[in-house]
């Protein structure tokens, strides 16, 4: 199997990051597996083949976390050629006057700084390689991120929204 490239994956332990994880990991990908508990990385990691998943505990939210996650990706492949900011969380149910300012500022440093920080590094890196760049998907569906991730680099898709045939609405589900 060739190597297409190195990528990084948040909340990559369950749910749509570990199917990202995977889809990619089959397409040949070395994945950085990142989430907040090694347990799951862990099972992630051993439904791919040996080897092409690493399992990094990250909080995304904590900036040194997520600079330890990007040092980790360096030294051992030495490039970036994918970040997929997948890890968040939603607002619990109720009305708007029903969130504290806490639970508020946990979506948001998970949602929004959370990708920041992830992208801060993933760029610098990307700037620094050769060859030079990468690609930042946020969010997204399995045959989305497999699919914008083997573009080549000189391709820009400035929007992309890919929904299941069974979907009745778009934005619900």
């Amino acid at each position: 199997m060739t190597t297409q490239g190195v990528a990084v994956v948040t909340g990559a332990g369950s749910g749509l990051g570990r199917h990202i994880t995977l889809a990619l990991a089959e397409a040949g990908w070395h994945v950085a597996a990142a989430g907040r508990r090694l347990t799951p990385l862990e099972e992630t990691a051993a439904l791919a083949a040996a080897g092409a998943v690493l399992p990094v505990v990250t909080d995304i939210t904590d900036a040194d976390s997520v600079a330890t996650l990007f040092t980790a990706v360096e030294n051992r492949y030495g490039r970036l050629d994918l970040l997929v900011n997948n890890a968040g969380t939603g607002a619990p149910p109720g009305a708007v006057d029903e969130v504290s300012l806490e639970g508020w500022q946990s979506i948001v440093a998970t949602n929004l700084t959370g990708s920041f920080l992830c992208a801060h590094h993933a760029v610098r890196m990307m700037k620094a390689q050769d060859p030079r760049g990468g690609r930042i998907i946020n969010n997204g569906s399995i045959s989305a991120v497999l699919y914008m991730a083997e573009l080549p680099l000189d391709t820009n898709v400035q929007f992309l929204t890919i929904t299941a045939t069974t979907m009745p609405f778009i934005g619900r589900g």
